[in-house]
């Protein structure tokens, strides 16, 4: 069975991510099959849309006998493990390639509707935040989670994250926080919440052709939205404040002389995570809310191979942070230095050179 399935019904270009048993993470083999539908579709006067969904591990279709499952949990975070150790070229092709599918999707010319049910985490982002219609449901659980494993948001994950309202894109970053459906429409991470139960219908609507136009698409399926104007109460005053401070130590100090339990909880989570990472991500956050995407894209092409060569093998901070959760999930990383005061300007910096001349650069192509 194909992780990756396609079909085209009433001119729409269908595809259904199908690794259930990993929620439907990413290999490079699922990349590269997207990348080329997406472009075969592109060309294919026959296909007017795109929809993208994720299966269910259920054989029997999963909860309340949906077929949809998790979109997707993010890339295949065991296979970093495993390439990185052993030196394995797939990695560099995994991140480059999946960097120029993220692109592909953000600037596709052909309307692509992302059902972002149950699981959209990292990877998932990046086939979803560039989509023309980004629907979620009361199952999503969202969030860019990859300060958990020493690594940073990627797949345009600053660039997104970044144009979120205040200092959430902030928030979002560093602490890999999990939102909601509803959170995600609020804080501009997704177009309309629909009810799970709809999707089916929903989805086999979409090849009943008539599909004119971006906008008449959206007009369409606009119809299926649940009114939510709720604001959620962690999206305050208090957080803009204290997520706007200049350094992550500054961050943390607010956070502890605030006292309430959202920041006492928040600093806690702060606390778990890679002290070197989040300062790399501060400043990539900060970096990209004033960069074109393409530059993003780039730029995190050149951090993400920092991570994995800055400190080789298992000194990576990365490889540490997967070996800690997902390879023998003790959950105790050790991270170096282990303390965010500990963590000077100096050690950040180098993330920011990319090891590439600018004619060389793997994404030099993107526009």
């Amino acid at each position: 069975m194909h992780d990756v399935l396609t079909e085209v019904r009433g001119g729409v270009g269908f595809i259904t991510l199908n690794r259930p048993k990993a929620l439907n993470a990413l290999s490079l083999s699922m990349i590269r099959a997207l990348t080329a539908a997406l472009l075969a579709w592109r060309e294919d006067a026959g296909v007017a849309a795109v929809a993208v969904r994720g299966s269910s591990k259920d054989p029997a279709g999963g909860s309340n006998g949906l077929p949809f499952g998790a979109f997707c949990a993010g890339g295949d975070i065991r296979f970093f493990h495993q390439a990185a150790l052993a030196g394995n070229p797939e990695l560099e092709d995994f991140f480059t390639e999946e960097y120029a599918l993220n692109h592909l999707i953000h600037t596709y010319p052909k309307p692509y509707v992302a059902f972002m049910d149950g699981i959209v985490m990292g990877g998932g982002m990046g086939i979803s935040q560039g989509a023309s219609l980004r629907l979620v449901t009361e199952r999503t659980r969202m969030a860019m989670p990859e300060t958990g494993i020493g690594l940073f948001p990627d797949v345009g994950g600053g660039y997104f994250l970044s144009r979120c309202p205040g200092r959430v894109g902030e928030y979002l970053a560093l602490t890999g926080q999990v939102i909601s459906g509803a959170d995600a429409v609020a804080v501009g991470l997704a177009d309309g919440l629909v009810a799970s139960a709809a999707l089916p219908a929903l989805w086999d609507s979409l090849a009943s052709g008539g599909i004119d136009s971006t906008a008449g698409l959206k007009a369409r399926i606009a119809s299926k939205f649940i009114a939510n104007n709720d604001q959620p109460a962690w999206t305050s005053g208090l957080l803009d404040d204290v997520f706007s401070r200049e350094s992550v130590a500054g961050i943390l100090a607010a956070l502890q002389a605030d006292g309430s339990d959202w920041a006492r909880d928040t600093a806690a989570l702060l606390r778990k995570r890679s002290p070197l990472m989040l300062n790399v991500v501060l400043e990539q956050i900060r970096r990209a809310r004033g960069m074109a995407l393409a530059d993003d894209l780039r730029m995190e092409r050149d951090l993400v191979r920092h991570c994995f060569h800055l400190r080789p093998g298992v000194a990576s901070e990365t490889v540490e942070g997967v070996r800690a959760l997902a390879v023998d999930k003790d959950h105790s990383p050790k991270w170096n230095p282990a303390s965010i005061e500990d963590v000077t300007p100096a050690m950040v910096a180098p993330f920011f050179v990319s090891p590439w001349p600018a004619h060389a650069h793997p994404l030099r192509s993107l526009a």
